[in-house]
């Protein structure tokens, strides 16, 4: 069995406690944070604290806290025997504090408060720095998900960035034609069955040969039109930028 202290208290660390606490082969011994208020959404499963002085010893302890906060509270672990692995897709291994076992054990996906995820399907990014702490965190990650790699800090940063691209400016699209729709009395949810064929394609063909849309062919008159509806400078160059960067990858086939 696995012994696990978790430290943070947000979205990252609710979903890895909840999906821990169903493994019999897993054991949460802790769960550390500074947000009393916070805490309070695990107490009535596990000990906690937010005094970082009560850290028992573990097998594994996983920072999930803020990327800026990551080194500062992996200080508060020095000297501990067991792994110390952060679960940040942009942090190297090295921000860890050298005395440790220093590790990744990083969910690659986007985490909401309120929303369950089934982490079955969720690639779990792993590195360390010996063989035998790479095979505890393949145990741990083999436990809940189907798909356990082990991905150098550089990869995962690369990765990260394509995150970023795919997942949160994408949703931050989906916000302005959500505000488009509201403004004109429309329902957002009509745009959601275009939203799930966009992604499902990608299953079988890649998003070079999915485009579509009237920047691919080069529809000038239908992007003016747009760029007239645009109310905001904000989302006008947000159109202007994307159309631009479409055309550009496509103008050879026009």
């Amino acid at each position: 069995m696995i012994s696990i202290i978790i430290l943070g208290s947000g979205n990252v660390a609710k979903h890895l406690f909840d999906t821990f606490l169903g493994q019999n082969e897993i054991n949460i011994l802790q769960v550390i944070g500074r947000n009393k208020d916070h805490l309070s959404y695990f107490k009535s499963k596990v000990e906690v604290s937010n005094d970082f002085n009560t850290i028992q010893d573990a097998d594994l302890y996983l920072i999930a806290v803020s990327d800026d906060a990551i080194p500062e509270v992996a200080k508060t672990l020095r000297g501990k025997k067991g792994i110390v692995a952060h679960c940040s897709g942009s942090v190297p291994l090295k921000a860890l504090d050298p005395i440790n076992r220093r590790a990744v054990f990083y969910p690659l996906q986007s985490f909401s408060a309120g929303k369950k995820i089934d982490f079955k399907s969720v690639p779990i990014c792993i590195e360390a720095e010996n063989k035998n702490d790479l095979n505890l965190l393949e145990q741990l990650g083999n436990s809940i998900s189907n798909n356990v790699q082990e991905v150098s800090s550089e990869q995962r940063k690369s990765l990260h960035l394509a995150a970023v691209f795919v997942n949160n400016f994408t949703n931050h699209l989906f916000h302005i034609g959500h505000e488009i729709c509201e403004d004109n009395d429309l329902p957002f949810h009509i745009l959601l069955p275009l939203i799930k064929e966009t992604v499902k394609k990608l299953d079988y063909i890649t998003p070079l040969n999915a485009q579509t849309g009237p920047a691919r062919r080069n529809d000038r008159s239908t992007i003016e039109n747009h760029l007239n509806q645009l109310k905001t400078k904000n989302n006008k160059d947000i159109y202007t930028l994307l159309s631009k960067s479409i055309s550009e990858k496509y103008r050879n086939e026009l």
